[in-house]
This record gives structure tokens, sequence and C-alpha cells, in this order.
């Protein structure tokens, strides 16, 4: 390799990933990319050596030195104990940004829409719900903590704009739900308005996830790149990449300050494995998208139209063959052959790609730090594993626990009140919360938490978390019960 070559971690991974690893390398070395690759070994393999995430030390060495990684599908093993390599992996080097491409190639490969569909989802890939705090906390209830924060908000949805911008897209459109979960995903909307104002040369947008999603399956040519959180955007852009064509074909970027890592969407597909049948070309989409990170836009440019021609020219694999645009059906050392066969030359009626015109997307500077809020505490939430009776049975147990400046206020069970007044008539599970407050709305001290707490057990109820209640700037910072 010349000087100019760049260091990138290779990983081939588990089931077919040691077959398309390397028709993907021979594709892109022919196109010209300048890289050094330096391949280590994660997945099946290093699971069965006990080592539960997947990946050893001297791996993460060769990760943390190049801070590219282009990874094969990996195999978790089912069972307790073993951690998804993808979620250790994002986490640890702080990508925090999931881009996935997803565009039709009519009629070449079969799509029930449009050939108009050019959809970018860029999902947040740290916090949410894949946080991963769990607990069970009762015999009939597990809870799991869906954490959004303005940083990591602020940073996805910058990087969306920054990405639009810098890829000549015109708009930026985020989904949420902040109907019904008005504090988180409500934060992500008001982050968004705030950094939309910043771009006013992109047009910006917002819709409520569950009718953006029906819209995202029925006319997805209306939306340029889409930011979502975490969940949503999982499920998302999977939908995204099926109703395009195939999840087969898609890849990914996985985008920190620091490193990125580049992967194709499916799984490691162990039935088809060694059998020279699998479609190489999500793991290729994902090393065009590493070459353009990497500043290699002629090579990346050369890989995606040789591939774009060889759909044209109808020869696919069995994954995406049909018999009215297919002229072979070929495997994957054939496909990609055919592919490199093709350097060089362009697709016909399928878009032209052309990578770099703008550069990669870069961070810009976040916006100056935010004056910290007066924050008070002027209550709690006490969430009890009680099932010895009815809500009022447990408000006269409660009520003996009241003093200290603190009163009960309110009873539910599963988010419905249930004392003083119960909404409806509902289903009532062993998990019930309590909710005391200060007389007045004034402010509560640690100290009278802690005493309220020690009433609660001397009154024979088992606490099993607690919640304060707090105001930021005078405003109410939790969720009311329903019906309260």
């Amino acid at each position: 390799m010349s000087d100019e070559s760049i260091p990138v971690t290779v990983a081939h991974g588990d089931g077919i990933g040691p077959e398309i690893m390397p028709v993907v390398l021979e594709i892109i070395e022919a196109a010209g990319a300048k890289l050094d690759i330096e391949t280590i070994e994660i997945g099946e393999q290093v699971y069965t050596r006990g080592i539960t995430s997947g990946i050893d030390d001297e791996s993460w060495e060769s990760i943390r030195r190049t801070r590219v990684f282009l990874k094969g599908p990996v195999t978790t093993p089912q069972g307790g104990g073993y951690q998804s390599l993808n979620v250790t992996t994002r986490v640890a080097l702080g990508l925090y940004a999931n881009v996935r491409p997803a565009a039709t190639f009519h009629p070449y490969v079969a799509t029930k829409h449009s050939p108009d569909m050019n959809v970018v989802v860029i999902r947040e890939n740290e916090e949410d719900l894949y946080a991963g705090i769990e607990h069970r906390q009762t015999a009939d209830v597990m809870q799991s903590l869906k954490l959004i924060s303005r940083p990591g908000s602020e940073r996805v949805i910058r990087y969306a704009f920054e990405y639009a911008r810098s890829h000549h897209r015109k708009k930026v459109t985020a989904f949420a739900k902040d109907n019904i979960m008005k504090l988180s995903d409500g934060l992500f909307h008001e982050v968004f308005d705030e950094v939309a104002a910043e771009y006013p040369d992109i047009e910006s947008e917002y819709w409520i996830v569950d009718i953006g999603a029906a819209k995202l399956a029925d006319t997805p040519e209306i939306f340029d790149v889409v930011v979502l959180p975490n969940l949503y955007g999982d499920i998302l852009s999977d939908v995204v990449a099926q109703i395009a064509g195939s999840v087969g074909l898609a890849g990914a970027a996985n985008i920190g300050e620091d490193a990125a890592m580049f992967e194709a969407i499916h799984g490691s597909a162990p039935r088809r494995a060694g059998q020279n049948l699998a479609n190489p070309s999500g793991l290729l989409t994902a090393a065009v998208l590493m070459l353009d990170h990497l500043g290699q836009d002629v090579a990346a440019s050369r890989v995606q139209n040789a591939w774009l021609r060889t759909l044209e020219d109808g020869v696919h694999t069995y994954d995406i063959y049909t018999p009215e645009f297919s002229t072979a059906k070929v495997g994957t050392h054939e496909f990609g052959q055919a592919v490199k066969e093709r350097l060089g030359h362009y697709p016909h009626t399928l878009p032209l790609s052309i990578f770099g015109v703008g550069g990669p997307a870069a961070s810009s500077p976040p916006r100056a730090p935010r004056p910290r809020p007066v924050k008070q505490t002027v209550g709690v939430d006490v969430f009890l594993d009680w099932r010895e009776g009815t809500p009022d049975d447990l408000a006269q147990r409660l009520r003996t626990a009241n003093g200290g400046g603190l009163q009960l206020q309110m009873i539910s069970n599963r988010g419905a009140q249930v004392w003083p007044v119960a909404v409806a008539r509902s289903l009532l599970v062993d998990h019930w919360r309590a909710r005391f407050t200060g007389a007045n709305g004034a402010e509560v001290s640690h100290a009278q938490i802690a005493a309220l707490l020690s009433r609660v057990g001397a009154a024979g109820l088992d606490f099993i978390k607690t919640e304060n209640l707090c105001t930021f700037d005078g405003q109410r910072s939790y969720s009311l019960a329903q019906g309260e």
C-alpha cells in the first residue's frame, strides 16, 4: 500500500460474513481504494472462548487505533449473558449517529414504490430505551427506562442538518411521540425546532411518529433526511430499506466524533453460509459509505456506479432475481466479479452517484451552554409492590405516613389514577405509585423524603423505587397520572 493508505480495521464476522467480506474488499481495492487493512476476529469464535462481549482486548486496540471499522455480520449466541457486539461497539466508541440511505432501484429491483424514493434515515444511536436500564420491580411488572437528553438530541439533530447541507439535500424531518411522552419525546421535538432555526436554507418539518411512519411506508418519496430517537429509528430504518427493495441491499454508517463503524444491516444468515448464495450488496454499500467518510470519493463513486450498472445489466443474486429484469442468476463470487468488470462504467437509467461533492458531513460547533435552570423538589413518587386489597385500602395504610411536610395526594396503577378518584375501571397489578407533595408547592428536602420512606416502611409497605418531583424555573417537570 502507498503512503496515502488509511488504516482500517476489518472483521469478517459470522455466517455469510467470511464469504461476502473478501468479495467486497476485492472490489474496493480494484476501484483504487487506499486502505491499510488490519483484520480482527469477532463474533461466535470469540463468544465460544468465554468472552461475553464477542470481541477481545487486542481487537479493541486495533479499532481504537484505526478509528475506522468495517464489520461483517455477527451471530450473538442465544441465552443470557451475551452482549450485542453492535450495541457494545456503538457505546464504546461514542458512535452517536446511525446513517442509513435507502433508495429504490426500479425496475431492476422489485419495489412497490416509485423510482423517486431516496431517503436517508439518521437515528440517534446511544440513548433512549437502548440505554438498557431495566428492572423487575414486582412479580408482575418490568421497567425499562427511556432516557432522552438535550446534548444527545442536539448532537444527532445537528448532524442530520449538516449531512443534509453537505450532501445537497433539501429537507430534514423529525419523528417522535410527544403527544404522549411529553417530556422525553417533547425534549427531542423542542431541540429539533431550536436547531432547525439555525439552518434556514434547509426545509424542516415534524411528524408524530405513528402517522409519520404510515406516510413513510406509503409515500416515501416525500421525505429526504429523517432524524429519529433510537427505538423509532431502529424500526423505521429497516422498514425503509425493505420497501425500497430489500434489507439485503442496505448498508449503514455509525458515526462518532473520533471513530466510525460501517456494516450491512442484515444478519449473519447462517442458513445461507458456505453455499455461494449470499448477496454482498449490503456490505458493499457500507464499504462505499466508508470510502466517502474517508474522503476517497473517487473510489466510492466508481464502486457505486459499477454496482448500479450491474443491477441494470440484470446480473442478480437469488434474492433479487426476477425473470422480467434479470439476465443471469449468479452466486456471491460471480456477482462480485461482475461489479469488478464494470468499474469505470456508469448506469444508463439509475441516477449517477457522485461522492465528495460537498465533502462528508462534519460536526458544527454546538451552541453556547444554556444557563442552568433553578431546580426545586416539591414532592416524591413512591413506587410500591403491593397486592393486599383495594386502592382505598392502600390509601388508608399510606396516610399513616403523612407528616413532616409531605401529604399523600394521589395513587395510580399502570399510570392511571385510582385514588382519591378512579378514572376508570381498570386492570390492577401489583405495581403502584403513591404521590406525596409538599403543602402548597413548598420545597421538599432529601431529609423529608428519607423520613417519609421510613414511615412507609413502618406501615409495612414494600417501596421499590422513588422519583423526585421537581420544577425547573417554576415549570412542572413530571407527568400527571391519567385522570389526575
